[in-house]
């Protein structure tokens, strides 16, 4: 963790992507958010109840933007998460931003049918079945699949929902949550 690069990652986050301050902070004050020695954003994935940990995903704050997954990250194993704890309701985004920015506008517009209590979830890409989805369904969860509208979200969408009918489809305004975000829908 640098601190030294944190205000660079909170300045990208703010300024760049739209995100909340005060969301961020409470990411960086439960360790979900941080900030690595080159000043890329590193989102903390979890596995399970304990949320221990089991990698990360990163994205870029600098001139050239790229995201990827910190070395040794298990992408299968767990994912990064912002939300209300006690919450039933799920949305699958494709990344840790856009499940941010999902959150952001789910408690912002307090819109059917999530209104404002939900947890957010990013799978760190396009997966039409994460392993760690199956013991969600069976806790009871009701999960929407947020995922891109762009093709290969569209796909995975109906891959993830013929799997698992009780899922449901939410779409963002927008080609992703953050771009709905950013343009203020």
């Amino acid at each position: 963790m640098s601190l030294a690069n944190l205000q660079r990652v909170r300045r990208y986050l703010t300024e760049q992507r739209g995100l909340s301050a005060t969301i961020l902070a409470s990411l960086i004050d439960d360790g979900k958010l941080y900030a690595d020695a080159h000043g890329n954003a590193v989102f903390l994935m979890v596995a399970g109840k304990p949320n221990r940990p089991i990698g990360a995903e990163l994205r870029g704050t600098g001139p050239r933007i790229w995201r990827g997954l910190a070395p040794g990250t298990r992408k299968n194993a767990g994912y990064f998460w912002v939300g209300n704890p006690g919450s039933k309701q799920i949305v699958l985004c494709e990344s840790a931003i856009d499940a941010i920015s999902c959150f952001q506008l789910q408690t912002q517009l307090y819109a059917p049918p999530l209104r404002g209590k939900c947890l957010c979830v990013s799978t760190a890409g396009v997966r039409p079945d994460a392993p760690w989805l199956e013991p969600l369904l069976a806790r009871g969860y009701d999960i929407y699949c947020g995922f891109d509208t762009d093709k290969p979200g569209e796909t995975a969408s109906r891959q993830i929902i013929t799997h698992h009918p009780s899922i449901q489809r939410l779409r963002p305004a927008q080609h992703d949550w953050n771009e709905a975000l950013t343009a203020g829908e």
